[in-house]
């Protein structure tokens, strides 16, 4: 018996048949027992001929590539024979035995089999080797170097984060689910399969555009879907009978406490919600992208082809899993729905003709995230306990700070009227003082000397007014030209060499031309352009808050909480962290997964933090969704309590996780990587300035001024304080001093009960309004 009835799938447009199939079975069948593919292993059965026939990859890749010719279809599918082959192989030599050891060797060697440039290669000593090397040979010289760069850096990250499954499984750890969202990419291998279709259609997708938002969201969209997908139909065989743990229905089971049927249920609406993020991206964001980089026709055309091809990979995939014997697949709407299957447009954009469908995945689950209104009566948010095992402490420059920070402000015009608000401000003085970002910035650096200080206030000021102006200016007025037109100007105020800035125009352009110049003085140049970069992804997130404001669009829940990281400034204001001990760490260390982790569980914990104390703000004043509470009221169909509930468990999830990673992921990577003390000392610095991050994250959201009910009222509601506030006014409003909590690597729960004997005045003594 099934453990769960098939959900509806959202799939609008059909899959085809490669007219090729029968070919690529007959080539595939020799091909694999010419690899050893069906001899045992270590006295381990991996696969005999039978298993293959049953699994058919040559069906898979025949409706997952129904366009290209027979030999491309036989190397395609030679490549997938070969990574599920290396997927049972690992299972039983590794997994089964929880030999980590092993399995860091067996991976190791493999990277050796993807030369860029070609090369000579070591002897095969197994199957996956030779298949490897077989494969390789075959595939990279019709491609570019950047494609084949990219190709081997998905292909390692397949084979290499195998290991974060064995390591899982060992523990007896199921993950949460962010952190199942970004492994599972990497495990998984879809981000691979994007690089195959791009091999398969003939049409490498152009350097420069490689990396821009667009074409990452459409292969993270269509990567999540077709994980998403293979865990729906692979649950019985991989949790119920071989014991594996990677898999979103069993995490959204444990994670949220639901049965079986409805956490299916819950994976299948995410898996309708990336799809539909995908289609989003493709018929919105490509055309904005292919205007403003002037995009030739050429490379517009290989665009196209390459998200037509995943759009092709994903009605594929789904046809082949309701037919493999692989998997479940019995029941299900598209299984036992198909003639008016057939009759489906073929297509990008194709979708747009079934939105009003009468099958529940097809409207109203798009429909619902651009009608929700952009105001609602809230009330002040009851905040939970947040989960902080690390103590603050706090710049014994503080003082100096605020009052420096407050005469930058005037001095750059953050109080200068602005001509596109009618005249009027967007920040009085008194604003200013009650935000108290010096605060804030005395306690993400409590060490700083008071020149640091001022830098980090004055950055966490003007990272805040173009917050706050780009919803307030361009959303409103509807002008992504606008933004788009802002956000170019600003490069002009970021130079890489000695060149000079353009006059400028507003309290913004002003502002940032000040803080670059102080900032990259002591930068050397790959600094430079790393923080130009940091900069860059911020201002660049903006407008991608604008662009949904204009649609009046609520965002998928995985693109909304991986550019929240950027919306908050995270790279930002890491990056500064970064250099002042970023020539000790190697570069190849700061981008191992476990780094990467480290910084991304803080960054998340910090920005729904921020979401829980701002909902009320943004939802009851300013009409913002761009909130992970009303995300997820979005996406569960849930109020304002549950949304605030879920928001509390993951960020208490991520802390969990970068406790573990503190805890044992660096001490395993210092004896992998066999670093030297200096480098370890660096890593375990970087990770107190991340603790200190997280505590003054909390402690200046309880403190300032900013989200109180009393300051949204009067901010809002009121028709405007005078320009010039009187003395007595500004130091009115200028918050008490803060509690202090020591601080370090290992203080545990003693964090938490320092913010629960905070001071009375110092503690919101009523609901405390986001």
């Amino acid at each position: 018996m099934q453990p769960f009835e098939l959900p509806d799938f959202y799939m609008p447009y059909p899959a085809r048949l490669n007219p090729h199939v029968d070919s690529a079975r007959a080539h595939t069948r020799v091909w694999a027992e010419a690899m050893g593919f069906f001899k045992p292993q270590e006295g381990h059965h991996i696969w005999d001929e039978s298993d293959l026939e049953k699994h058919d990859y040559g069906l898979l890749c025949a409706y997952t590539h129904p366009d290209c010719d027979s030999q491309e279809l036989s190397l395609i599918t030679d490549w997938y024979v070969w990574v599920f082959y290396f997927d049972d192989h690992f299972l039983e030599l590794f997994k089964r035995t929880r030999d980590t050891e092993g399995a860091r060797r067996y991976l190791e060697r493999l990277r050796d089999f993807m030369p860029l440039a070609g090369g000579p290669m070591p002897e095969p000593t197994n199957p996956v080797e030779l298949g490897l090397a077989d494969l390789w040979v075959r595939t990279v010289s019709a491609m570019p170097m950047d494609w084949r760069q990219r190709f081997v850096a998905t292909t390692t990250a397949l084979l290499q984060e195998s290991r974060w499954e064995l390591a899982n499984i060992t523990e007896g750890r199921i993950a949460n689910p962010i952190e199942y969202i970004e492994m599972r990419r990497k495990v998984g291998g879809a981000p691979w399969s994007a690089n195959l279709v791009e091999h398969a259609v003939g049409a490498a997708v152009p350097a420069d555009l490689a990396a821009t938002r667009p074409l990452e969201v459409l292969r993270d969209t269509f990567s999540d879907a077709v994980h998403l997908r293979n865990d729906i139909f692979s649950y019985e065989r991989e949790v119920r009978q071989e014991g594996e743990n990677a898999n979103g229905i069993l995490v959204v089971e444990r994670f949220f406490g639901y049965e079986t049927q409805h956490a299916a249920d819950v994976v299948n609406d995410l898996l309708t919600s990336r799809l539909q993020q995908f289609e989003h991206t493709a018929l919105t964001e490509l055309p904005m992208l292919f205007a403003e980089y002037a995009v030739g026709p050429q490379d517009q055309a290989a665009v196209a082809a390459y998200a037509k091809g995943l759009q092709d990979w994903q009605s594929g995939g789904h046809e082949w899993h309701m037919r493999s014997s692989r998997y479940m697949n019995k029941g299900g709407s598209t299984a036992s729905d198909p003639l008016p299957r057939l009759f489906k447009p073929v297509g990008l954009g194709s979708s747009a003709v079934y939105l009003f469908a009468p099958n529940a995945a097809l409207g109203p689950s798009r429909l619902k995230s651009f009608l929700r209104p952009r105001f609602e009566q809230v009330g002040p948010t009851t905040l939970p306990e947040f989960y902080l095992p690390y103590r603050l402490q706090l710049s014994p420059f503080l003082d100096a700070a605020r009052e420096n920070l407050l005469d930058w402000g005037k001095q750059v015009g953050l109080h200068s009227p602005v001509p596109e608000l009618g005249g009027r401000v967007l920040w009085r003085p008194v604003d200013l003082v009650e935000f108290d970002l010096a605060l804030c910035a005395a306690g993400l650096d409590p060490d700083a000397t008071p020149a640091e200080l001022d830098l980090a206030a004055d950055w966490l000021a003007w990272g805040t007014y173009v917050d706050d102006y780009y919803p307030q200016v361009f959303a409103l007025r509807k002008d992504m030209a606008g933004a788009k037109l802002q956000g170019k100007r600003f490069s002009a105020f970021m130079p890489l060499d000695a060149e000079g800035t353009p006059p400028a125009t507003n309290a913004m352009e002003r502002g940032l031309a000040d803080l670059w110049h102080r900032t990259t003085a002591v930068l050397d140049d790959a600094q430079k352009r790393e923080f130009h970069r940091a900069v860059v992804a911020f201002l660049e997130s903006c407008e991608w808050e604008v662009a949904n404001d204009i649609a009046n669009r609520i965002p998928d829940p995985v693109d909304y909480v991986e550019m929240r990281r950027r919306t908050f400034g995270s790279d930002l204001t890491m990056a500064l962290s970064r250099f002042s001990h970023g020539h000790l760490i190697p570069p190849d260390i700061y981008r191992t997964q476990t780094v990467m982790d480290l910084e991304h569980t803080a960054s998340d914990y910090a920005t729904m933090v921020n979401d829980l104390f701002s909902y009320h703000k943004e939802t009851q004043y300013e009409g913002d969704f761009h909130n992970a509470v009303t995300v997820m009221r979005n996406f569960f169909d849930c109020g304002s309590e549950t949304g605030v509930a879920i928001v509390n468990d993951l960020l208490t999830a991520r802390m969990q996780q970068f406790e573990r990673i503190v805890g044992s992921e660096l001490p395993a990577l210092y004896e992998e990587y066999e670093l030297g003390q200096d480098v370890r000392d660096s890593l375990d610095r970087r990770a107190v300035e991340l603790q200190d991050w997280m505590a003054a994250i909390v402690n200046w959201h309880i403190s300032c001024g900013r989200y109180k009910e009393a300051q949204l009222e009067e901010r809002y509601r009121s028709s405007g304080a005078p320009e010039d506030l009187a003395t007595e006014q500004v130091a009115a409003a200028r918050p008490a001093p803060c509690f202090t909590r020591p601080n370090g690597l290992g203080t545990g729960a003693a964090g938490l009960d320092g913010l629960r004997r905070a001071p009375a005045d110092h503690a919101p003594t009523q609901p405390v309004s986001p």
